[in-house]
């Protein structure tokens, strides 16, 4: 059986690494002040062979939400769209991003027992719309399919 957590904290390293900015799973990462980025897993759906047959597939959906904030040090700052779409630059690269020699990812996701054999833009709504809030937000949808190795 393909297991969903090695995957998440395996994604959330990934992020972290290649957008070289905090990414937290499902909350605020600890300390961090933004930009940064939260995790969410969402669907998952196992095919092909039975769960007592270790040769199964899955397909996990994250949503990926590039956070936008104030300036801590400055009282009258607040979250702007330029930083979280630039943050979501940064992840679709994370996580899309090609070799143009190789055609191999930018940066692999190793997940014991699993090979990832998909990465895809599953949705990408955008940005939030109220430029008064002091955090602004970008939401993205990536899909992942995986083989049992």
């Amino acid at each position: 059986m393909i297991e969903r957590l090695p995957f998440t904290m395996a994604l959330s390293v990934l992020v972290a690494a290649a957008t070289g900015k905090p990414a937290g799973r499902g909350r605020r990462p600890l300390g961090a002040v933004p930009p940064y980025s939260l995790l969410y897993p969402l669907e998952a759906i196992a095919s092909g062979a039975p769960f007592s047959d270790l040769n199964e597939d899955a397909s996990f959906v994250y949503q990926i939400t590039s956070v936008s904030g104030p300036d801590p040090t400055d009282p009258d700052s607040f979250g702007v769209s330029d930083q979280s779409e630039w943050m979501a630059d940064k992840t679709r690269k994370a996580i899309l991003g090609r070799d143009p020699t190789t055609g191999l990812w930018l940066n692999q996701l190793d997940i014991p027992g699993a090979k990832v054999v998909c990465r895809e833009l599953d949705t990408e709504p955008g940005a939030t719309n109220d430029p008064s809030d002091a955090i602004m937000s970008y939401v993205q949808r990536f899909r992942f399919d995986l083989t049992s190795t």
